[in-house]
């Protein structure tokens, strides 16, 4: 994944066909986030999203799902209760913990 700025005012991936581009005074526009103007940071880790994106779709064609079914069938707590050794996840949602930083 490498999200690469041109000419300091085009943002690009080798990953993906979405473009983030320069509007001046240290805005950037990302195309599938139209109307809304972005810092530099916030337009590259959109990008990041989208290569992740780009990525998920690749694993989601191996497994038989959609893009969208991997993600909503994946953000699910898991129903196995029991705890795996080494695995600090087992037994709390990983969404809460992102939710609680």
């Amino acid at each position: 994944m490498a999200v690469q700025v041109v000419g300091r005012s085009v943002m690009t991936s080798d990953q993906t066909e979405h473009q983030a581009r320069s509007v001046g005074s240290g805005g950037w526009v990302v195309s599938f986030l139209p109307g809304r103007t972005l810092t530099i940071e916030q337009a590259t880790a959109a990008m990041q999203a989208a290569e992740a994106i780009a990525y998920l779709k690749l694993l989601a064609d191996q497994v038989g799902l959609t893009t969208l079914e991997t993600v909503g069938l994946a953000i699910q707590e898991s129903p196995w209760s029991e705890m795996i050794p080494g695995n600090t996840c087992a037994r709390r949602s990983w969404r809460r913990g992102w939710l609680e930083k």
